[in-house]
């Protein structure tokens, strides 16, 4: 098994335990009654997605299992009302704690501090997650095929649906991107980072547009840090880019997203 199959494993199995450590303080149904009284979300995320150019989804991140400790310091709610005042279309907010140092409260904080849709960024590997991430305030979450089957990722889907929440379904090849569309995404990821020796080809995402349904949304994910590599991505067929980060370790990270977006101001 590769070193980052590995983490990917660990990272799965941190994510039920610390499910089952949260059914123990409220149960499921508990938790299923609060999520379904919320009002539907009305897919907020995918439409944001929609649209003439390329949209951003503009990450925050703490620290990562393969870059250590990325931002010792963390404003993350002034970071993102940064994101959002730069003309960010969506925010991917870190909620996994073991490896990225996430929290829950961070999603909460930003999601009630921003207008635009956020993205629960964790591991999810139980329907909980999902009830969760709706009373956290996103509007979507993320479904990874190399830690979920068929089965699970259609399952998990619908449930996000009956909330109103989308759902990133990140696939890293052509046999996971078939799977996905088979579960019913539609929104297809592709992360740029290799999951076997932890290289990043900014093209890699590009190169799979082809396998993924025309009607999907495609997000490449990972790996652009320059304008050249977001219109590469754009000339591939994305209909969003996920930056993390390159945003992370900006200075003025409201410039730097204006500087990949192409904007001189």
């Amino acid at each position: 098994m590769s070193a980052m199959q590995t983490i990917l494993q660990i990272l799965a199995e941190a994510a039920a335990e610390r499910t089952a450590t949260h059914k123990r303080v409220r149960s499921l149904d508990s938790l299923r009654r609060d999520a379904e009284a919320l009002p539907h979300s009305g897919f907020r995320f995918e439409q944001a997605l929609r649209k003439d150019d390329l949209a951003f989804i503009c990450e925050c991140k703490k620290a990562s299992p393969s870059k250590g400790l990325i931002a010792p310091d963390f404003p993350y709610l002034q970071i993102a009302k940064d994101y959002e005042s730069a003309g960010a279309d969506c925010i991917s907010v870190l909620t996994e704690p073991t490896q990225f140092l996430g929290d829950d409260r961070y999603l909460a904080e930003i999601a009630a501090a921003v207008r635009i849709p956020c993205l629960r960024k964790d591991f999810t590997v139980d329907p909980y997650m999902i009830y969760e991430a709706k009373l956290l305030g996103a509007s979507a979450v993320l479904l990874i095929c190399a830690i979920l089957d068929k089965s699970q990722i259609s399952e998990y889907h619908m449930i996000a649906d009956s909330l109103g929440l989308s759902a990133i379904v990140e696939a890293h090849d052509e046999r996971e991107i078939e799977c996905a569309a088979g579960a019913g995404a539609r929104i297809i990821g592709v992360n740029n980072r290799n999951l076997h020796d932890f290289s990043v080809d900014p093209n890699r995402a590009a190169a799979l547009r082809k396998y993924a349904p025309a009607e999907t949304l495609f997000v490449a994910e990972s790996g652009m840090k320059t304008p050249a590599d977001i219109q590469a991505a754009r000339n591939g067929g994305a209909d969003a880019v996920l930056i993390g980060e390159t945003l992370m370790r900006a200075p003025d990270k409201a410039a730097k997203l204006n500087e990949l977006k192409g904007c001189t101001a």
